[in-house]
Order: structure tokens, then sequence, then C-alpha cells
């Protein structure tokens, strides 16, 4: 007979904590402790698992799902993705945490983004997707067998952004900013790269006269060729006095690199003081469209395939059609 429980006492039997772990024990000797996991329920689970029991419903809660998400998936994704689910993943929670997975049926999807969808469309799509994601994970590990309750729920019409920024435009704003964004805006133009890839540019991405480019939303890898207008603002850059040896290419006065939070704030003060409206990020739009070449084009911004491209040029210049005579 085993010993009493010094603690633990509503654990079923078998079920043990050792340490921040919890084991199944095998109730014949020799005992043998097979490792479960940190966490309360997902060990349930793996133990009614291994006892051949039905699992209580404590341990398909969509917030254990949660967790486990959070655990096994987050790591797989980008720093900028998960600062974004993070933020979705507190809406979800706050309506979905308490109920077991199996019981959350497209009624209830739709309901949310009805009510969601009041205050933030765009934001409901967004939340809805990550939804169905851990859903479809939720599936693969075997918490559920159901049929994705997103499925045939519909999401709201997005219009994606037609914002085409003029010359004029750009050079209003050029002006009234701070030099760290003048050489963010020029390189933003000239590369047709996102924000974020621009601003974590280093010294040693110039290589064997190109400037190489991971993009962190797609993991796409270019080599810019370092000619023309592209070849003067780099050299603008590189014989600028600093502080500090920094291996950043855009830099801020402590030779720190220049943060998503300081472009935006220094970008929007100068926007202010030209009395202009566009966003940083339709620079990179503006690049695709003046290319005038939509091969060109796709290769500079690193789109897979050209239909991307097309639509994204389209949206701010239009199509092009010669006149009737």
């Amino acid at each position: 007979m085993g010993r009493k429980r010094q603690g633990n006492f509503d654990d079923p039997p078998r079920f043990h904590k050792k340490g921040k772990v919890w084991y199944h024990v095998t109730g014949s000797m020799p005992r043998v402790w097979t490792k479960l996991s940190r966490d309360r329920a997902e060990a349930l689970r793996m133990w009614a698992q291994r006892e051949g029991v039905r699992e209580d419903d404590s341990t398909k809660l969509f917030s254990v799902i949660v967790k486990r998400y959070v655990r096994e998936v987050y790591p797989t994704k980008a720093v900028r993705t998960r600062a974004d689910n993070d933020k979705e993943m507190v809406h979800l929670l706050r309506v979905f945490g308490h109920m077991p997975i199996d019981a959350i049926m497209p009624m209830h999807i739709r309901e949310y983004m009805d009510i969601r969808g009041q205050v933030a469309q765009v934001r409901a799509n967004r939340e809805k997707a990550l939804f169905s994601h851990v859903f479809n994970k939720a599936r693969e590990w075997g918490y559920t067998a159901l049929q994705n309750p997103c499925q045939g729920v519909r999401g709201f019409k997005e219009k994606g952004r037609t914002r085409y920024v003029t010359d004029a435009e750009f050079e209003k704003v050029r002006r009234h900013a701070h030099y760290t964004v003048v050489d963010a805006m020029d390189l933003a133009l000239l590369t047709g790269q996102r924000p974020a890839d621009v601003i974590k540019l280093r010294c040693s991405d110039i290589r064997n006269g190109a400037l190489c480019v991971t993009q962190n939303k797609t993991g796409a890898r270019l080599e810019i060729e370092i000619s023309g207008e592209l070849a003067q603002v780099i050299a603008r850059i590189s014989e600028r006095p600093r502080r500090v040896i920094s291996p950043f290419l855009i830099q801020n006065e402590n030779g720190q690199p220049l943060t998503q939070l300081a472009l935006r704030s220094r970008f929007d003060k100068a926007r202010k003081l030209a009395g202009v409206s566009f966003q940083f990020r339709d620079i990179r739009a503006k690049a695709a469209t003046d290319t005038g070449d939509l091969a060109h084009s796709q290769k500079l911004l690193a789109h897979k395939n050209r239909d991307m491209t097309e639509h994204y040029v389209r949206a701010r210049a239009g199509d092009r059609v010669k006149p009737l005579r």
C-alpha cells in the first residue's frame, strides 16, 4: 500500500507532483515515474490518457490550450507577430477562456465578430484568424475532433490602402524631419523595404557592392545593388560623424539603433509640420509604383508572385489605358 499524500489531496490516484513537474506513477512494484508536464491541466490530460479514463473538461478549456499555444507556437513566430497576437489574445481569452474547446460553436464566433466588429472590424478579423489557428492546433494535439467553428463564418470586408505619396509630399516631410528619419525615408524609398527592415540594417549588411536584406515578415533574402542615389545615401550616412562606433546603419544620437517607436514619433512630428497625411509604410508602395516596371518592383519588394505586385501597384496608380484615338 502506497504512502498517504502529504499535499495536493485533490489529485487523482497515481498522479504526483515532484518539484515543479507532475508525474504518472504506476500502482505496481517496481514503481515507474513517467514525466507528464509542468502545466497541471496538460499533465491531467496526459494522465487521463494513460489511465484510460474520461478527461475532465477543465483540461480542455480554451485558456489551457492557449497556454500550450503560447509555449510551443509563439517561439516560431516573428517578434512583431507575437506582439500583435498578445493584444488579440486578451480579447479572445476574455470571451472564450472559461469555455471547453468542444463547447465553442460557429454561432459563438459569429456573435463575437458582430459585437467586436462594432468598434474594430479589422481587429475582429485578425482575432478570428488567431482563434482559428489555436483551434486547429487543438485538433492536432488531440483536444478535440470537432470541425473548426470559424469555418463558414464570414469576416468583415477590408479595404487595402490606396494612398500614393507624391514627390512633393515626400520632400515636404523630408524637409521637416530629423536626420535619422531622413535617412530612413531615403533608404525605404530606394530599397522598397518595410520600416522594420530599414531600421534594422547594419553596416555589415553592405557586402560585395550590395545591401543584403533579410525581410522580417517573410524571411525573403535579396541583395540590392548599391549604385546611383542609393550609393549616395549610404555614403552620406557612413561619412556622418558618430559619437560611438555602432554596427547599425541608422542610429540615434547615442549610437543605438533607431527604434520603431522613435521612428514613428519623429516621423509623425515631421508629417504634422509639413501638413501631409501619408504613413511611413506608404513609402514602400511609392517605391513599387515609381519603378514603372512590374518585374523590377516584384524583385525589389521580394513578392512571391507578379499578381501580388500588380495588385499593390494598381491600387495606387490605377490601370494605364490608351485613349480612344
